[in-house]
């Protein structure tokens, strides 16, 4: 058994899912995931400082569909943003 404060080797993490068939990998850092780099700033204007996003796109990301998330990640990346 692997203790709660050793970290689980890809094995036993491997293991577990097989044991689970429900339990499905996270598609990590898609592009869908939020832009945020945890840089907030509206001082001056509308848009986010470090990610690009008007402050109406912060607020609704998680409310936005895969599609609009879409637009808005070609949009900030066209103007240089997320800035990590």
């Amino acid at each position: 058994m692997v203790s709660p404060l050793t970290p689980a080797s890809p094995s036993t993490i491997d293991a577990a899912q097989e044991a689970e068939p429900s339990v499905e990998r996270a598609n990590v850092f898609t592009t869908s995931d939020s832009p945020c780099v945890a840089i907030c700033s509206t001082l001056f204007d509308d848009i986010c400082r470090g990610c690009g996003r008007t402050a109406m796109e912060v607020s609704n990301w998680v409310f936005m569909d895969e599609a609009e998330k879409q637009i808005v990640w070609q949009r900030i990346k066209a103007q240089g943003y997320p800035r990590r």
